[in-house]
């Protein structure tokens, strides 16, 4: 889970505007956040099904919002993807 502190912060960082939270830009860094959480929360609970499932349906959001930058904006996406270190 995201505290509020960190939350903002990466509101900041990637938003376009002042209280841009629902650009897409935000929305990846967030579920990006989350991602990598639950990424550590499963190397130490192997059998934890359920979050793994959750897991998933955030990368595939997460993927659908990267695909649709990418046909909107190819620098936006470029320079996001940099900045979040998420394709190689």
């Amino acid at each position: 889970m995201i505290t509020k502190e960190r939350r903002a912060a990466l509101i900041k960082e990637h938003g376009r505007g002042k209280n841009d939270t629902g650009s897409v830009e935000v929305q990846v860094a967030l579920l990006t956040e989350e991602v990598n959480n639950l990424t550590v929360h499963l190397k130490i609970h192997k059998k934890d099904h359920n979050s793994r499932r959750g897991l998933l349906k955030m990368v595939g959001k997460r993927n659908s919002l990267l695909k649709y930058l990418a046909q909107e904006d190819e620098v936006r996406y470029r320079s996001l993807i940099e900045k979040l270190g998420i394709r190689k």
